[in-house]
Protein backbone atom coordinates (compact mmCIF):
# COMPACT_ATOMS: atom_id res chain seq x y z
CA UNK A 1 0.00 0.00 0.00
CA UNK A 2 1.29 3.47 -0.91
CA UNK A 3 1.77 6.10 1.75
CA UNK A 4 -1.37 7.90 2.82
CA UNK A 5 -1.39 11.29 1.09
CA UNK A 6 -1.98 13.48 4.14
CA UNK A 7 -0.54 11.63 7.14
CA UNK A 8 2.36 10.32 5.03
CA UNK A 9 2.29 6.92 6.75
CA UNK A 10 2.09 3.36 5.51
CA UNK A 11 0.59 0.15 6.83
CA UNK A 12 2.53 -1.05 9.87
CA UNK A 13 4.00 2.36 10.68
CA UNK A 14 1.64 3.12 13.55
CA UNK A 15 0.30 1.50 16.72
CA UNK A 16 -3.20 0.10 17.21
CA UNK A 17 -4.33 2.90 19.56
CA UNK A 18 -4.09 6.56 18.58
CA UNK A 19 -4.73 9.71 20.57
CA UNK A 20 -5.98 12.40 18.21
CA UNK A 21 -5.76 15.99 19.50
CA UNK A 22 -6.68 18.79 17.12
CA UNK A 23 -3.66 21.00 17.75
CA UNK A 24 -0.31 19.76 16.37
CA UNK A 25 1.33 21.45 19.35
CA UNK A 26 -0.62 19.19 21.66
CA UNK A 27 1.07 16.17 20.10
CA UNK A 28 4.29 17.30 21.77
CA UNK A 29 2.49 17.91 25.08
CA UNK A 30 1.13 14.37 25.04
CA UNK A 31 4.48 12.91 23.97
CA UNK A 32 6.15 14.70 26.89
CA UNK A 33 4.27 12.35 29.23
CA UNK A 34 5.39 9.27 27.28
CA UNK A 35 8.62 7.41 26.59
CA UNK A 36 10.31 5.99 23.49
CA UNK A 37 9.02 8.93 21.46
CA UNK A 38 9.65 8.82 17.71
CA UNK A 39 8.33 11.34 15.19
CA UNK A 40 6.85 9.54 12.19
CA UNK A 41 5.69 12.37 9.93
CA UNK A 42 4.56 15.99 9.78
CA UNK A 43 2.50 17.49 6.98
CA UNK A 44 0.05 20.41 6.99
CA UNK A 45 -2.06 20.15 10.17
CA UNK A 46 -1.03 16.56 10.75
CA UNK A 47 1.82 15.62 13.08
CA UNK A 48 2.26 11.91 13.84
CA UNK A 49 4.36 10.45 16.67
CA UNK A 50 4.80 6.94 18.03
CA UNK A 51 5.50 6.47 21.75
CA UNK A 52 4.80 4.25 24.72
CA UNK A 53 2.97 4.92 27.97
CA UNK A 54 3.19 2.54 30.91
CA UNK A 55 4.46 -0.09 28.50
CA UNK A 56 1.60 0.38 26.04
CA UNK A 57 2.44 1.45 22.48
CA UNK A 58 0.46 4.51 21.37
CA UNK A 59 0.36 6.76 18.33
CA UNK A 60 -0.37 10.48 18.67
CA UNK A 61 -1.79 12.21 15.59
CA UNK A 62 -3.12 15.75 15.31
CA UNK A 63 -6.24 16.32 13.20
CA UNK A 64 -6.36 20.08 12.77
CA UNK A 65 -9.56 22.07 13.26
CA UNK A 66 -12.96 20.72 12.35
CA UNK A 67 -14.63 17.60 11.04
CA UNK A 68 -13.26 17.65 7.46
CA UNK A 69 -9.63 17.35 8.53
CA UNK A 70 -10.52 14.99 11.40
CA UNK A 71 -12.30 12.70 8.94
CA UNK A 72 -9.21 12.59 6.71
CA UNK A 73 -7.12 11.58 9.73
CA UNK A 74 -9.52 8.81 10.80
CA UNK A 75 -9.77 7.46 7.24
CA UNK A 76 -6.00 7.29 6.83
CA UNK A 77 -5.36 5.95 10.33
CA UNK A 78 -7.82 3.15 9.59
CA UNK A 79 -6.14 2.45 6.25
CA UNK A 80 -2.82 1.72 7.97
CA UNK A 81 -4.21 -0.48 10.74
CA UNK A 82 -5.14 1.78 13.66
CA UNK A 83 -8.04 0.22 15.56
CA UNK A 84 -8.85 2.75 18.31
CA UNK A 85 -8.94 6.56 18.20
CA UNK A 86 -9.44 8.82 21.22
CA UNK A 87 -10.00 12.53 20.77
CA UNK A 88 -8.20 14.63 23.39
CA UNK A 89 -9.35 18.19 23.01
CA UNK A 90 -10.95 21.29 24.43
CA UNK A 91 -14.61 22.21 24.55
CA UNK A 92 -16.95 25.07 25.42
CA UNK A 93 -19.52 24.35 28.12
CA UNK A 94 -23.24 24.70 27.36
CA UNK A 95 -24.51 24.24 30.92
CA UNK A 96 -24.12 26.87 33.64
CA UNK A 97 -22.84 24.40 36.25
CA UNK A 98 -19.92 23.20 34.11
CA UNK A 99 -16.80 25.17 34.99
CA UNK A 100 -13.57 25.95 33.21
CA UNK A 101 -11.17 23.14 34.03
CA UNK A 102 -13.86 20.43 34.26
CA UNK A 103 -13.61 17.35 32.04
CA UNK A 104 -16.30 16.19 29.62
CA UNK A 105 -16.48 12.61 28.35
CA UNK A 106 -18.90 12.39 25.44
CA UNK A 107 -21.59 9.72 25.21
CA UNK A 108 -22.58 11.02 21.79
CA UNK A 109 -22.28 14.06 19.55
CA UNK A 110 -24.99 15.97 17.70
CA UNK A 111 -24.13 16.42 14.03
CA UNK A 112 -24.22 20.19 13.58
CA UNK A 113 -21.59 19.81 10.85
CA UNK A 114 -21.49 18.83 7.23
CA UNK A 115 -18.82 16.14 7.01
CA UNK A 116 -20.59 13.16 8.59
CA UNK A 117 -23.69 13.94 6.51
CA UNK A 118 -21.68 13.09 3.40
CA UNK A 119 -21.22 9.59 4.80
CA UNK A 120 -24.65 8.85 6.26
CA UNK A 121 -28.03 10.17 7.36
CA UNK A 122 -28.08 12.64 10.23
CA UNK A 123 -30.48 10.19 11.91
CA UNK A 124 -27.66 7.70 12.44
CA UNK A 125 -26.06 8.10 15.87
CA UNK A 126 -22.59 9.53 16.41
CA UNK A 127 -21.59 7.60 19.51
CA UNK A 128 -18.33 6.34 21.05
CA UNK A 129 -17.33 2.78 21.77
CA UNK A 130 -18.66 1.72 25.17
CA UNK A 131 -15.36 0.22 26.32
CA UNK A 132 -13.40 3.38 25.46
CA UNK A 133 -16.07 5.55 27.09
CA UNK A 134 -15.94 3.48 30.27
CA UNK A 135 -12.15 3.59 30.52
CA UNK A 136 -12.10 7.37 30.06
CA UNK A 137 -14.64 7.84 32.85
CA UNK A 138 -12.85 5.36 35.14
CA UNK A 139 -9.49 7.05 34.47
CA UNK A 140 -10.92 10.49 35.23
CA UNK A 141 -12.39 9.31 38.51
CA UNK A 142 -9.17 7.50 39.42
CA UNK A 143 -7.35 10.82 38.94
CA UNK A 144 -9.88 12.58 41.22
CA UNK A 145 -11.09 14.73 38.35
CA UNK A 146 -14.60 16.10 38.13
CA UNK A 147 -15.98 14.57 34.96
CA UNK A 148 -19.26 15.31 33.22
CA UNK A 149 -20.57 12.41 31.14
CA UNK A 150 -23.17 12.99 28.48
CA UNK A 151 -23.98 14.20 24.97
CA UNK A 152 -22.16 17.06 23.27
CA UNK A 153 -22.50 18.87 19.94
CA UNK A 154 -19.99 19.19 17.10
CA UNK A 155 -20.32 22.38 15.07
CA UNK A 156 -18.66 23.80 11.96
CA UNK A 157 -19.04 27.53 12.54
CA UNK A 158 -16.87 28.67 15.44
CA UNK A 159 -17.81 32.35 15.03
CA UNK A 160 -21.51 31.77 14.41
CA UNK A 161 -22.49 30.09 17.67
CA UNK A 162 -25.11 32.78 18.29
CA UNK A 163 -27.41 33.02 21.35
CA UNK A 164 -30.30 31.25 19.58
CA UNK A 165 -28.18 28.17 18.91
CA UNK A 166 -26.67 28.21 22.39
CA UNK A 167 -30.09 28.46 24.07
CA UNK A 168 -31.39 25.53 22.03
CA UNK A 169 -28.37 23.35 22.82
CA UNK A 170 -28.59 24.28 26.51
CA UNK A 171 -32.30 23.41 26.63
CA UNK A 172 -31.51 20.03 25.07
CA UNK A 173 -29.08 19.39 27.96
CA UNK A 174 -26.10 19.04 25.65
CA UNK A 175 -23.03 19.42 27.85
CA UNK A 176 -20.60 21.24 25.58
CA UNK A 177 -19.57 22.11 22.05
CA UNK A 178 -16.48 21.28 20.00
CA UNK A 179 -15.68 20.69 16.34
CA UNK A 180 -14.57 17.10 15.65
CA UNK A 181 -16.22 14.35 17.73
CA UNK A 182 -19.31 13.64 15.61
CA UNK A 183 -17.26 12.86 12.51
CA UNK A 184 -14.73 10.84 14.51
CA UNK A 185 -17.48 8.76 16.14
CA UNK A 186 -19.43 8.24 12.91
CA UNK A 187 -16.45 7.22 10.81
CA UNK A 188 -15.05 4.96 13.50
CA UNK A 189 -18.38 3.13 13.75
CA UNK A 190 -18.57 2.71 9.99
CA UNK A 191 -14.98 1.45 9.82
CA UNK A 192 -15.32 -0.99 12.70
CA UNK A 193 -12.98 1.05 14.90
CA UNK A 194 -13.32 2.00 18.55
CA UNK A 195 -13.56 5.70 19.38
CA UNK A 196 -13.96 8.00 22.35
CA UNK A 197 -13.49 11.62 23.33
CA UNK A 198 -12.42 13.48 26.44
CA UNK A 199 -12.28 17.27 26.37
CA UNK A 200 -11.30 19.82 28.96
CA UNK A 201 -13.58 22.84 29.35
CA UNK A 202 -11.93 26.11 28.37
CA UNK A 203 -14.96 28.38 28.20
CA UNK A 204 -18.68 28.56 28.93
CA UNK A 205 -20.95 29.88 26.17
CA UNK A 206 -23.97 30.11 28.49
CA UNK A 207 -22.04 32.42 30.78
CA UNK A 208 -20.70 34.37 27.82
CA UNK A 209 -17.14 33.06 27.89
CA UNK A 210 -16.10 32.26 24.33
CA UNK A 211 -14.52 28.86 23.82
CA UNK A 212 -10.78 29.26 23.38
CA UNK A 213 -7.48 28.50 25.01
CA UNK A 214 -7.40 29.93 28.54
CA UNK A 215 -4.08 30.52 30.19
CA UNK A 216 -2.92 32.78 33.02
CA UNK A 217 -2.97 33.33 36.72
CA UNK A 218 -6.51 34.70 36.70
CA UNK A 219 -7.91 31.21 36.08
CA UNK A 220 -9.48 29.15 38.87
CA UNK A 221 -7.09 26.59 40.33
CA UNK A 222 -8.63 23.57 38.62
CA UNK A 223 -8.38 25.29 35.23
CA UNK A 224 -4.59 25.50 35.44
CA UNK A 225 -2.75 22.78 33.54
CA UNK A 226 -6.14 21.47 32.46
CA UNK A 227 -4.88 20.14 29.12
CA UNK A 228 -2.08 18.18 30.80
CA UNK A 229 -4.61 16.66 33.20
CA UNK A 230 -6.83 15.54 30.34
CA UNK A 231 -3.79 14.07 28.63
CA UNK A 232 -2.93 12.07 31.75
CA UNK A 233 -6.49 10.70 31.92
CA UNK A 234 -6.46 9.67 28.26
CA UNK A 235 -3.06 8.00 28.59
CA UNK A 236 -4.22 6.05 31.65
CA UNK A 237 -7.23 4.92 29.61
CA UNK A 238 -4.92 3.79 26.80
CA UNK A 239 -2.92 1.70 29.26
CA UNK A 240 -6.12 0.12 30.56
CA UNK A 241 -7.40 -0.61 27.06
Amino acid sequence: MAKQPHLLVSEGDLNEIALIPGDPGRVDRIAAQCEYVEEVSENREYKVVNAAYDGTPVTICSTGIGCPSAAIAVEELHNVGVETVIRVGTTGALQADIEIGDMVVATGAAKEEGTSKRYESVAYPAVPDYGVLTELVDSAEANDEEVHVGPIVSDDAFYNENPEFVEDWEAANLLSIEMEASAVFSLARRKGMRAGAICTVDGNLVKGTQKGETEGEELPEKAKNNVERAIRISLDAVAAL
